[in-house]
């Protein structure tokens, strides 16, 4: 038998995570790039449309259709940049906290699964681990993009 190759794990996990979140989020009545969109401006409040494209490695007009969604909802609102009437900013609504709630939820329920059998200090060597990989493949984009 192969010895594992960590770029097929790595791989094969993204892909079961994105699958169990689809998941979830449709049972929730909502989409897992919804989610997203939720978890990043209870991170980051007032992310621009365009902003949050660039994070969530979409089109503008796909956010703008997902805020469209959220906002029907009265989960998110666009509010004016008071330094450029070009650009909304983006705020969470109380409407959002009970979906955040269930989001929260689930993440801790998917943590303490893929988790289990692992103990707190290889949990903290795998977190640094791959925040390092990360971190190398966003600066050997960066590179390339400056390159290109």
């Amino acid at each position: 038998m192969d010895k594992p190759d960590l770029l097929f794990l790595i791989y094969d996990i993204a892909r079961l995570l994105r699958i169990d979140g689809d998941k979830s989020a449709r049972q929730h009545g909502m989409s897992r790039a919804q989610w997203i969109i939720l978890l990043w401006l209870r991170r980051q409040p007032g992310l621009s449309q365009k902003e949050l494209s660039e994070i969530v490695e979409v089109e503008p007009i796909t956010v703008a259709r997902l805020v469209d969604r959220l906002q029907a909802r009265g989960m998110v609102e666009r509010r004016p940049d008071p330094r450029d009437r070009r650009i909304w900013r983006l705020h969470l609504l109380p409407a959002a906290d009970e979906m955040l709630a269930a989001i929260e939820t689930y993440r801790t329920e998917l943590k303490r699964v893929i988790c289990d059998g692992v103990g707190p200090d290889v949990e903290q060597v795998m977190t640094e681990a791959l925040g390092q990989m990360k971190s190398n493949l966003s600066a050997e984009r960066r590179c390339a993009r400056e390159v290109a």
